[in-house]
């Protein structure tokens, strides 16, 4: 069973916000994949990588990204770096997903998430931090997308409309 539609794009680009929203609209659950090994772990995606470093918390996500789209029928939102990992990227290219890069830029996304302790790959220099992720991961979201949505200053129902009619969901 896959998803109906899994979510890619940087911190702060209302992933996990529109894709509750999305997963309304379709009658269906959203599930992400952060939340998921922080309730499986017992801890924060921060407390992991500052204990154990960022290859366990990577190992940690491509398990549950695996499960995820295997077994998850709703909409499935991934951690901003899940993507960076062949094996995650590999899955999403092999599979018949339908995959939105939401998108956003790095004054809103600062203003959504703040770049504080929580975000463990923004701690130091922040903005430049944010600018040098989305350098490298922006090719590679606009290569596993269906379909490539600005979060921009819209609202998260605005957002979900366009996914929903995007995708062709609308029920």
């Amino acid at each position: 069973m896959s998803p109906l539609v899994v979510l890619i794009g940087p911190p702060g680009a209302g992933k996990t916000t529109v894709g509750a929203a999305v997963a309304a609209r379709l009658g269906v659950d959203l599930h992400d994949t952060d939340s998921a090994i922080e309730a499986a772990t017992g801890r924060t995606i921060s407390d992991i990588f500052v204990e154990d470093g960022e290859p366990t918390f990577r190992a940690l996500e491509r398990a549950e990204v695996a499960r995820a789209l295997a077994d998850e029928p709703g909409v499935v939102a991934l951690g901003g770096g899940a993507v960076m990992q062949d094996e995650v990227a590999g899955l999403l290219r092999s599979g018949d997903h339908r995959v939105v890069f939401l998108d956003v830029t790095i004054a809103v996304a600062a203003s959504r998430v703040g770049f504080d302790a929580s975000r463990p790959l923004l701690l130091v220099n922040p903005r430049a931090s944010w600018t040098r992720l989305m350098n490298a991961r922006r090719p590679v979201y606009e290569s596993l997308s269906t379909l490539h949505v600005q979060t921009g200053s819209r609202t998260p129902d605005e957002v979900a409309d366009e996914v929903v009619a995007g995708l062709g969901l609308g029920r």
